[in-house]
């Protein structure tokens, strides 16, 4: 009796042991959650095409809002739902990287930086939707107050913050040899591009900036899902 129970306890202390020597466990795939962020966010900029432009006046926008409350509210519906998969993708990325050993800020940097990306997108959403709403006779500069406001969140808010992404991801995977070296490097870029972004706060000719980090960062992350290993055999950054 004595030596079964022995034989049962070593089994079962050995287990945990066992699962340890496979590994930290990498996730479930990237790439899923980045094509639903890539697809909504291709439908949302469609859908979006119309909106009046930032340096429109607060009665264009009234107007506007006024002709196609329909198209605005599924716009701001579009917004907040991106901020899901985008929100998952920072997850699965920072379970990803920290499988493969990255142990440097550069995981944390990712995780951080996709979660409040997503966060901008669902407060640009939210105050989008509010906006839809206003009546008619509503006031010109209010309507103005809260486009801006869906502007700033998920315009240079967004592009700053996706760049922390894409950073996070780009500067452990060029270290460790995780992606290749002109993916990375284009990756740098990208998050540079997010970062000057911020100076569409100070001038909005810098906004040529958006753009280049909305679908330069998200062709790039597709990229970067797709070749990102899930195992490695190298020494931890």
């Amino acid at each position: 009796m004595s030596t079964t129970t022995t034989t049962t306890t070593t089994a079962t202390a050995d287990r945990p042991r066992a699962r340890s020597a496979r590994g930290p466990q990498s996730g479930p795939p990237l790439l899923a959650p980045v094509l639903a962020y890539a697809a909504l966010t291709v439908i949302g900029v469609i859908v979006n095409r119309s909106t009046p432009h930032p340096d429109a006046s607060g009665a264009a926008v009234l107007a506007y809002t006024a002709a196609h409350s329909s198209m605005v509210k599924a716009g701001a519906w579009l917004l907040f739902a991106t901020a899901t998969p985008l929100a998952l993708t920072a997850a699965v990325v920072y379970r990803r990287l920290r499988a493969l050993g990255i142990t440097a800020p550069g995981s944390a940097i990712a995780w951080s930086g996709g979660a409040l990306a997503a966060s901008a997108l669902a407060l640009s959403g939210i105050f989008a939707w509010t906006g839809g709403r206003l009546p008619a006779d509503a006031s010109p500069a209010l309507a103005r107050a809260l486009a801006d406001v869906s502007f700033l969140t998920g315009g240079p808010a967004f592009a700053t913050m996706f760049a922390l992404l894409i950073a996070g991801i780009a500067v452990p995977s060029w270290l460790a040899g995780l992606l290749p070296r002109p993916l990375a490097f284009a990756g740098l870029a990208l998050a540079i591009a997010g970062v000057l972004s911020t100076l569409t706060l100070l001038s909005l000719g810098f906004g040529f900036l958006l753009p280049i980090i909305r679908f330069g960062g998200t062709a790039w992350l597709i990229a970067a899902a797709a070749m990102l290993p899930r195992t490695r055999h190298a020494r931890a950054v």
